[in-house]
């Protein structure tokens, strides 16, 4: 209960309240400027039409007032929620000090190296390295992959099906999806994309959904006629994220490092949205006890979603020479300050077994709704991470009816987003912050949707 009071001053509300038609008339005006000056690459008021004037903690206001439940949290961004005061005083003296410091020595770098360091996977504390480069997650897969080629000699990559690493060149090579690359020429082509355990999608058995995926790497490394010829590691998503919360069985990642290590080539564990206390531990690698050899961050990093993004490393990969990886914002202290600040709330206010309850509580409840409509297949995930997948119908896609949730929702003043191959994933990721009390207003309106949407 101590937690719950602790929280309750972060946010605007407990509850939403929409007094408008949605989206209101100053939204509106402000959805419509952007359509006119703004570029046609923007994509998420195509789908929730909101203009955002101020949030706090787990709620967004919009320009007409409204207050929102926030279980999106910038695609994961705002584990402590937003404007978050703790956070936010010291970012704030950061930036009045010194903000952009390349990457000479500045006690907000150096503290937060130290605090990485704390909270790290496996057998990576004191046995580190970490290198910042540009502010996005994009950046820090883009490093991972110039690390594993410089200390190989190798250029195969390895990545999996229904992964998303990023949009940046090689990033994108990794990603799987097509949408996201199949009118850009692939910048390296030699990216070899084996299948991910998804038991639910394969019908299979979990720990057979795992056999089959490690027996597919296996094959692809050891089997001498299998096309890749020098590989330089392998990259993974310890959960799929934007593939649909897809929750590997408990020895995949472990089994994944084993044939790493078999092959001497380096696991590059992307905790880029699973990071942070996002799924109840600090990291999703200590799910499972796995020690990433490389371990790409960002979105959480920065705090109060100041730019940023850093990758962690097993100190015997750090063969660069000075300048091996650069970036002219590698240095963004007030971000690094957020971090600092960010990791210490997440530590005192006890919030990784905070995810752990709220989010049991979330698929507990998705769970029941399951029972009320059999076109909700599966729910899963750890901690706030979390997909409710739902199948087709003669009449209506899968995407279709998570469309039609979301918009239900939006209009009653939850925003919730989606995700998985077919866009049939409903995506449940809110600060970590979320009190029981706005976890039950928000999943009081989602199950309702979801209820009486049953065939």
């Amino acid at each position: 209960m101590a937690v719950e009071q602790a929280f309750d001053e972060l946010h605007f509300a407990q509850e939403p309240t929409v007094e408008t038609e949605i989206p209101g008339p100053k939204s509106k005006r402000l959805i419509e400027r952007q359509r006119e000056i703004d570029s046609s690459a923007v994509a998420y008021p195509k789908v929730v039409p909101i203009a955002i004037d101020e949030a706090k903690g787990a709620t967004i206001r919009d320009a007409d007032g409204n207050t929102f439940l926030d279980f999106f949290a910038g695609i994961g961004v705002l584990n402590v929620g937003h404007s978050n005061p703790y956070v936010l005083e010291a970012v704030q003296e950061q930036t009045e000090k010194v903000a952009h410091t390349i990457d000479f020595p500045t006690e907000a770098r150096l503290d937060l190296i130290e605090a990485l360091n704390d909270i790290a996977p496996g057998a990576l504390p004191d046995n580190n390295r970490v290198v910042f480069g540009g502010p996005t997650g994009s950046d820090a897969i883009e490093a991972t992959i110039k690390l594993a080629k410089y200390n190989t000699g190798g250029d195969g990559l390895i990545a999996f099906r229904g992964a998303y690493h990023g949009g940046s060149a090689g990033a994108l090579s990794l990603t799987a999806g097509k949408k996201y690359k199949e009118d850009y020429a692939p910048m390296l082509p030699n990216v070899h994309h084996v299948p991910y355990p998804y038991a639910h999608q394969q019908g299979l058995d979990p720990q057979e959904a795992s056999a089959r995926a490690l027996e597919n790497v296996r094959e692809l490394l050891e089997d001498p006629y299998s096309g890749l010829a020098n590989p330089a590691g392998i990259w993974v998503e310890p959960i799929q994220g934007e593939g649909g919360i897809v929750t590997p069985p408990e020895g995949f990642l472990p089994g994944l490092k084993e044939i790493a290590e078999n092959n001497d080539i380096p696991l590059i564990v992307d905790e880029i949205q699973t990071g942070f206390g996002r799924t109840g531990e600090w990291f999703a690698s200590d799910h499972y006890d796995v020690t990433p050899d490389a371990m790409p961050m960002a979105k959480a990093i920065g705090g109060i979603g100041l730019p940023l993004s850093g990758t962690m490393y097993h100190e015997d990969l750090d063969t660069w020479e000075a300048g091996g990886h650069v970036g002219t914002y590698r240095g963004n202290a007030p971000a690094m300050v957020g971090g600092v600040r960010a990791i210490e709330y997440i530590r005192d206010n006890d919030l990784l077994a905070h995810a752990r309850d709220v989010g049991s509580y979330i698929r507990d409840r998705l769970r029941e709704s399951a029972g009320e409509n059999e076109r909700l297949v599966d729910v899963r995930g750890r901690g706030l991470f979390v997909g409710a997948e739902f199948a087709d119908a003669d009449e209506q896609t899968g995407k279709e009816l998570v469309k039609a949730i979301q918009q239900d929702c939006y209009e009653r003043g939850v925003l919730v987003w989606s995700a998985g191959r077919h866009g049939n994933v409903l995506r449940l990721i809110p600060p970590l912050v979320l009190t029981q009390e706005q976890a039950t207003a928000g999943m009081d309106i989602i199950c309702e949707s979801i209820e009486r949407r049953a065939p």
